[in-house]
């Protein structure tokens, strides 16, 4: 196993590899699609784990993939498929991905090329290491969200107040999360190789 190897790779998925890239990015975007319309009761607001599966989606997939996986998810919903949060009451395709959420969906692209870039570089096998990618990960989403927030409604605004704060112990809870599951899923893998 090669220190640039992401966990699919490790998959044991003979075959065709662009056949398996692309069914690994039409799974992905029905994760990210299933993961936006869940909500967890969580406090101070409910939360989905979309980000979480952005997250998990850049890690595993490296950023080649993980990139992909998330550039068919919005695609997906620029031509009006209800996969984003609050679709479609709150309205669908290009208009929704204008709207004040805007920034955070912009985010995810580059949140899953950050940290599936450090996936490639081992970042994903170790606690510590998967902890601070994920963090990195989580602040590219919140700084684009937030920035595009501001920018919608007015910096006038407590655009910290809407877009970040109430947001803050779901991102901790979901980095968390994830920098206990990957490195263990690693461990699970390097035992299954050696026996």
């Amino acid at each position: 196993m090669k220190s640039n190897d992401t966990l699919v790779q490790t998959l044991p998925i003979g075959g065709n590899v662009a056949l398996r890239n692309l069914m690994l990015a039409v799974v992905g975007s029905l994760a990210l699609w299933l993961s936006a319309k869940i909500q967890v009761p969580f406090y101070p607001v409910p939360m989905t784990m979309q980000t979480f599966v952005v997250l998990v989606i850049g890690m595993a997939f490296g950023w080649r993939l993980g990139g992909a996986t998330i550039l068919l998810y919005l695609a997906e919903g620029a031509v009006g498929l209800p996969v984003f949060a609050g679709t479609p009451e709150r309205g669908i395709g290009l208009a929704y991905m204008m709207g004040p959420t805007g920034g955070y969906l912009v985010g995810f692209f580059f949140s899953a090329v950050i940290v599936g870039w450090l996936a490639e570089r081992g970042w994903d096998r170790r606690v510590i290491p998967t902890l601070v990618a994920m963090v990195a990960g989580t602040a590219i989403i919140f700084a684009f969200g937030v920035l595009w927030l501001g920018a919608f409604i007015g910096w006038d605004q407590p655009v910290l107040d809407l877009g970040l704060v109430p947001f803050l112990p779901g991102a901790a809870f979901k980095i968390a999360l994830a920098a206990a599951v990957l490195p263990a899923i690693w461990r699970l893998v390097d035992r299954n190789r050696r026996t």
